[in-house]
C-alpha cells in the first residue's frame, strides 16, 4: 500500500481531535477535512439534536455510507491534509491512522463546557452529558460494525494510538507529528 501524506484522526469523544487537528494542519501546512462537520450540519438540517441523528442514521445507511464516501473521494485527489472523521481511517486506509483516547469524565466535561457543540447537544449537566456520549459512542460502534464489518475501538486499526486525558493539544500534537514523520 502506498502511504499518502494524509494523517486520519479517529477518537472518543471530546478526544480533541478537531483541536489538535487544526494545530497539526498549522504546523505542517495542511488542509482539514471534517466528517463531523458534515454530520453535525445534516444533523441541524433535519432539527435532531447528534444522538438522535446517530439513531436516525442507523435506520438510514445511506447517509452514513455518503458521509464516509464523501472522506474517500476527497483523498483521491488530494494530498497533504488531516481527516478529522471516525472512519477516517477506514475511508483512507493509506493514510497514517491515529486514535485518540479520553477519560469518559473527562470528556464530557470537555464536551459540556464546548460552546460549539450547543446548536446540537444540550445538557443541562456534565453527568447528562457522559451518559449521552456513552450511548453515542455504542450507537456508532454498533452501526459501523453493521454498515463496514469494523470496530472503531480495535487499537489495531491504527498506527498510533495516544491517551489525551492529561495532555495539552500542542503535546499531543506533537507526539503525533513525531509519529507520523517516523512512520513515513
Amino acid at each position: 500500500m502506498n502511504k499518502k501524506h494524509i494523517i486520519s484522526l479517529a477518537g472518543d469523544l471530546a478526544s480533541g481531535k478537531g483541536t489538535v487537528s487544526k494545530i497539526i494542519a498549522e504546523r505542517l501546512n495542511f488542509k482539514i477535512y471534517k466528517n463531523g462537520d458534515y454530520f453535525r450540519q445534516l444533523a441541524k438540517e433535519m432539527n435532531m439534536d447528534v444522538t438522535s441523528f446517530n439513531e436516525y442514521v442507523k435506520d438510514h445507511p445511506e447517509i452514513d455510507r455518503q458521509i464516509e464516501n464523501s472522506a474517500t473521494e476527497y483523498a483521491r485527489n488530494n494530498d497533504n491534509f488531516i481527516i478529522d472523521a471516525r472512519l477516517g481511517w477506514y475511508a483512507v486506509p493509506e493514510s497514517f491512522k491515529v486514535y485518540m483516547r479520553v477519560d469518559t469524565k473527562v470528556a464530557a466535561q470537555r464536551a459540556f463546557n464546548d460552546p460549539n457543540r450547543k446548536s446540537t447537544e444540550s445538557f443541562k449537566t456534565v453527568e447528562e452529558q457522559e451518559q449521552d456520549m456513552i450511548k453515542r459512542y455504542s450507537l456508532e460502534n454498533e452501526r459501523y460494525f453493521v454498515l463496514y464489518g469494523v470496530h472503531k475501538d480495535d487499537m489495531s486499526n491504527y498506527d498510533f494510538v495516544i491517551d489525551t486525558t492529561s495532555l495539552t493539544p500542542d503535546e499531543v500534537a506533537d507526539r503525533i507529528i513525531d509519529e507520523y514523520q517516523k512512520w513515513l
